[in-house]
């Protein structure tokens, strides 16, 4: 079904040449000559988008200013607050503040709606577009109003995908916007490509969510697409409509890849002129010769309807292995939820499920950018159309991803349809996605079309004995299983017609609803600001030589977004960069936020000339630091992971540790590009270590002249030492390539200390 290469590959007027040692008279035989073969590089898809907006000159060193951006309410805030601080006067690109995440307004009284009237007061004083709660879901907005052929986006949102429309869309942290904002560039190493070569067509029943997560469950682990551009190419994308395209397209950010492209054709160009925007068409496709660093070929019919259990997208199985050896797979998946959220937690009991063979689901939710898309729900209608779920413990929740779209289900009356069934509607919410909506009862198994299924994704509290878990599915086999009373069934084993009706685009609700207010700002407008809503405190510039104190030890394979800073309730919270911070690493390490205040403490009195004694004689025994006084060193927390930041372009999953006093993140390597950047933003040191960890929870590491190698840019071997216990004992730590730029930012201690600079 799906097959990765083991080298870089040129595609070569359709056919496939190894980037071999052979390669060159492969292709001098399909008459490329040794000009073409040199520029091949240049022959896809995405390096001609990077290269149209990159400012450096320098092909390999990007530059990149986007064409617009947007963020939701759990961002947007954040976001204005840091460029505000920094000198903002006007959004120079066209910016969306969307309000759909924290929109039910359910949690912390005022906090929420405050938010919302902040973002529309921005949107007034800098010139912005606001989109008010249960209009749309962010992404769904911008596919129908923002997203074209050739342009790139930049999202505060991991999920900000747009390629089925032929746009190259990156979701990154807040700092990446702000950037933006002040007329900064966004800046990286030009990323390798690796083609999805896509052939067949699905069968009837297999959903984009299937083909995802089989793509998913065979790139993730291995890290093979890891900041690289997908590029979907192959003759298998014109079997799929563009939706379909765009629900495979959008949970290509589980495989860790930077951002994704699709060929675009006549489909692509249909969607656009229906949603006015026939201008925004142009053909994509790679040039003759053009050469990827990977190929995925990945067959559509080979495709079964698939499901990822708990607790992650790549933990994927066809659902007709799992319902034939339900209690051996569950068994496994029990035992390594057990080890991931840790043995004092409660137990996810996943072979409960199972009743005489099969698997019964208490939960059906169909949502967000991923699922809820018009041709899902008719989909997900039709299968479901004169059956119910019954009036027992399943229940099902639907969620249109945008008002147009309701409007059309409306008109069509599948919505009816759906309510027949005992479907509830609600409208459009990413909440189910992040722990924010249908939270489900301890102890259940939610099936869910949404995009993630990390633990506690779900709103499940394991701190305070609760627990649940998401399996993420199609909205055809959720609806396929609500239909057989909450038995987990693919959509494949249920008769019905697949016919979706062309889609009709009414941009009524947004005419009389969204501020649109490009181009035109009023400086002379205030920004209204809710009693939540705080500036970011006062941080300091990087010390001379830095002394960090193990605050959190944490030898998971992965560390994620949402274990770094909870999803869910807490997300109210994020305009309150103090009050936010308590929930720093609640769900994995509650004793985090008491030690980092205390290591906060131990800095406060290192700066008045109080610190312990003991400390500072220790200090004194590194060799080179027998002069060394208080006033030499600063003192920070350091978190410890294996392989932090997988998920969610939060920056807060950063913020929080700084504010909370911070210095520095240690890790093997990092999960994603975004969270890496996010750690920068913020002026924490990005460490990696290789081999044998040399300290454990507690330790305090002195790392003499950071400041001077950082100035010198010499990163590749950092001496560090651990200080305290006995002799001090060398280790080395290294940080990874930065530009001038982001070395200025860690100097200065943060963005905003770097902006005022």
């Amino acid at each position: 079904m799906i097959s990765c290469s083991k080298t870089g590959m040129y595609y070569a007027r359709g056919r496939w040449v190894p980037a071999d040692g052979e390669a060159p008279a492969r292709l001098a035989a399909l008459g490329f000559d040794d000009a073409a073969v040199q520029n091949a590089r240049a022959g896809t898809m995405a390096w001609g988008i990077l290269q149209a907006h990159n400012t450096s000159g320098d092909a390999d060193a990007l530059r990149l200013k986007f064409d617009a951006m947007a963020s939701h309410d759990i961002t947007f805030v954040g976001i204005v607050q840091t460029a505000r601080a920094s000198g903002l006067t006007r959004f120079p690109v066209p910016y969306v503040l969307t309000n759909c995440h924290n929109s039910l307004c359910a949690v912390g009284g005022t906090i929420n709606e405050d938010d919302h009237l902040f973002g529309l007061s921005a949107a007034k004083k800098y010139g912005g577009i606001y989109v008010p709660p249960h209009l749309a879901v962010i992404h769904q907005y911008m596919r129908e109003m923002h997203a074209g052929c050739g342009k790139m986006i930049l999202g505060s949102d991991s999920h900000t995908r747009y390629g089925a429309l032929g746009t190259l869309a990156i979701g990154e942290g807040g700092g990446e916007l702000a950037k933006q904002l002040l007329g900064r560039t966004y800046d990286l190493p030009r990323p390798g490509v690796v083609a999805v070569h896509l052939t067949g067509s699905p069968a009837v029943g297999v959903g984009p969510q299937d083909v995802a997560l089989a793509l998913i469950g065979a790139v993730f682990k291995t890290g093979y697409v890891k900041n690289k551009v997908l590029e979907f190419v192959g003759p298998g994308i014109a079997n799929l409509p563009l939706e379909y395209r765009s629900g495979i397209d959008v949970m290509t950010t589980e495989t860790t890849c930077l951002s994704s492209i699709w060929v675009t054709d006549e489909k692509t160009q249909e969607y656009l002129a229906a949603h006015g925007r026939a201008m925004d068409y142009k053909p994509l496709a790679p040039a003759p010769l053009s050469l990827y660093d990977g190929l995925v070929e990945l067959d559509l019919s080979a495709v079964r309807p698939m499901i990822a259990l708990p607790m992650h997208p790549s933990n994927v199985y066809p659902i007709e292995e799992l319902c034939q050896n339900p209690i051996d797979i569950l068994r496994h998946c029990e035992e390594e939820c057990r080890e991931l959220i840790g043995p004092d937690k409660p137990a996810l009991r996943l072979t409960d499920k199972v009743k005489d063979g099969k698997i019964y689901l208490d939960q059906g939710v169909i949502a967000g950018c991923a699922g809820g898309t018009y041709s899902n729900i008719v989909e997900a209608a039709a299968i479901l159309k004169g059956h119910t779920g019954g009036s027992g413990e399943y229940a099902l929740s639907v969620y249109p991803s945008s008002q147009p779209t309701m409007m059309a289900l409306t008109r069509l009356g599948v919505l009816t349809d759906l309510m027949a069934s005992g479907a509830t509607v609600r409208t459009a919410f990413c909440g189910p996605c992040f722990g924010a909506g249908d939270v489900p009862a301890n102890g259940a198994l939610s099936a869910r079309h949404t995009t993630r299924n990390f633990p506690s994704r779900e709103g499940a509290k394991p701190g305070s004995g609760q627990i649940a878990g998401v399996a993420l599915m199609d909205a055809r086999s959720i609806a396929a299983s609500t239909r057989m009373g909450g038995v987990l069934t693919p959509a494949t084993a249920i008769g019905y017609d697949p016919a979706i009706p062309p889609y009709e685009f009414d941009d009524s609700s947004y005419r009389s609803r969204v501020y649109n207010g490009f181009g035109r700002p009023d400086s002379a407008g205030s920004l209204r600001l809710g009693p939540n809503i705080k500036d970011w405190p006062a941080i300091p510039p990087l010390g001379r030589n830095l002394l960090l104190r193990v605050a959190s030890y944490i030898t998971d394979p992965v560390t994620t977004t949402d274990e770094l800073i909870p999803s869910g309730e807490t997300s109210s919270y994020r305009s309150n960069p103090l009050g936010l911070a308590e929930f720093t690493l609640s769900r994995r390490d509650p004793g985090y936020v008491g030690r980092a205040k205390a290591i906060a403490a131990e800095e406060a009195a290192r700066a008045k000339g109080e610190g312990d004694a003991a400390l500072l004689a220790a200090v004194r025994a590194v060799p080179g630091c027998e002069g060394f006084g208080w006033q030499d060193i600063q003192i920070a927390s350091v978190v410890y992971a294996l392989k932090p930041g997988d998920g969610s372009a939060r920056e807060q999953a950063a913020s929080c540790q700084r504010v909370l006093g911070a210095g520095a993140n240690i890790a093997v390597e990092y999960a994603t590009k975004r969270y890496r950047s996010n750690l920068i933003n913020w002026g924490m040191l990005p460490f990696q270590l290789e081999g044998p960890t040399p300290f454990g929870l507690g330790d305090a590491i002195l790392v003499p002249g950071i400041r001077e190698k950082l100035k010198e840019n010499s990163l590749a071997a950092i001496p560090a030492w651990v200080v305290g216990q006995g002799a001090p004992r060398a280790f080395t730590l290294s940080i990874a390539p930065l530009t001038q730029d982001e070395r200025r930012i860690l100097l200065d201690g943060c963005l905003i200390n770097y902006y005022k600079r």
